[in-house]
């Protein structure tokens, strides 16, 4: 199932599931995302797609792809570099990536995100993706000034409001039997700018599920970023930062595009 969240006619927040390309009517569901969603068989339009999930914490993975640590000049990780994002970075499908005044080297990375559907903790790498209740794409959004220079760590330039792009579906882990395998790719104003090989991965995503379960819970509704392939405007020469004007579009197999413009503040 393809699960979106989104608002109908009446201004009400519904889940509902898709099929095909078509985003513009969803079967709506009742119940929960996380304790079992029924369907209705009631079509509806969708009025606003919003991001599938309002996730409880989002947690990210750098450097897990080797080309894209080697355009980085960063070594290869002997285990997961974790970062967080808060909560408020998250929008949705065709929201606008706001570009902060701030910063003048913005950058985009396309990047498969795992929604965790039950708690889990100290899990196997054997039984991680039972703890998986599916799939969305991302955009991890970086203020690269932020991060490399200003404060030399990564929280406050992967931090900014609208930094979060999550959508336009969560396909369902019975969907999805080897999520690394995912084909993923960023067009940025028409031009493929990345693409996944996942044999460039260096972490797997029951190793990474397992890895962040060790003493720390991953409560139903979390979010982890599975890291970007090579490609991003740091690693261009000369650098491509966002700019106004800008269109950023990462499709998920499997799961559809997300698309987001991008403004200025």
């Amino acid at each position: 199932m393809r699960i979106i969240r989104f608002e109908d006619a009446t201004g009400a927040v519904c889940l509902g599931s898709v099929s095909g390309g078509d985003f513009t009517r969803a079967e709506r569901l009742t119940g929960d995302l996380f304790a079992g969603l029924t369907p209705t068989g009631e079509t509806v339009p969708v009025e606003r797609l919003l991001a599938p999930l309002a996730p409880v914490n989002i947690l990210c993975i750098g450097l897990n792809y080797r080309k894209h640590a080697d355009e980085s000049h960063m070594a290869y990780p002997e285990r997961p570099v974790l970062f967080i994002k808060p909560t408020s970075t998250v929008i949705g499908p065709d929201a606008e990536i706001v570009l902060p005044a701030s910063s003048s080297e913005v950058d985009y990375e396309c990047e498969m995100a795992i929604v965790i559907g039950k708690a889990a903790r100290d899990v196997s790498e054997a039984d991680a993706l039972d703890y998986v209740l599916g799939y969305t794409a991302a955009n991890d959004v970086s203020a690269r000034d932020w991060q490399m220079r200003l404060d030399r760590q990564w929280a406050r330039g992967k931090s900014f409001d609208t930094f979060c792009p999550l959508g336009p579906a969560i396909a369902t882990s019975d969907e999805i039997p080897n999520p690394d395998a995912l084909a993923i790719t960023m067009v940025l104003s028409g031009e493929t700018v990345q693409s996944s090989n996942s044999a460039d991965m260096i972490f797997s995503t029951r190793q990474i599920i397992s890895y962040l379960s060790q003493g720390m819970t991953l409560l139903p509704g979390t979010v982890i970023l599975t890291g970007t392939p090579e490609g991003v405007g740091m690693g261009r020469t000369p650098n491509r930062w966002l700019r106004a004007g800008d269109v950023c579009e990462v499709t998920l197999e499997g799961v559809g595009t997300l698309r987001n413009p991008v403004a200025a503040r």
